[in-house]
């Protein structure tokens, strides 16, 4: 939880709620661009590294990424569950949420 304490206000705009503890991590709801669903975090200590989950609401895994270091886990998180790194991402997000820019 510190780790992803440390870039908050990402956190905040992935809609980030009920946070629980879970054998060995953390699992949480977010409400993003790509998925409106759970991300779960379980630490590997053969790896030292992280195992991040993607699930949907019905807490089944759609995507897992292996080995993710915490310097960049908040940064995978973000990836998948807000941003796609797509060319047309910022006129996607405003076409979806009709935003109007001035």
């Amino acid at each position: 939880m510190m780790i992803l304490k440390s870039r908050l206000s990402i956190l905040f705009s992935l809609g980030s709620k009920g946070f629980a503890a879970i054998q060995d991590g953390l699992i949480f709801h977010v409400q993003g661009y790509l998925l409106n669903g759970w991300v779960m975090i379980v630490y590997n200590e053969g790896t030292d590294a992280f195992d991040v989950s993607f699930l949907n609401n019905a807490k089944k895994v759609i995507k897992k990424v292996e080995d993710v270091y915490l310097d960049n886990l908040v940064d995978v998180i973000d990836y998948n569950v807000e941003k796609d790194g797509s060319f047309d991402y910022g006129q996607r997000v405003k076409e979806q949420y009709s935003i109007i820019m001035v």
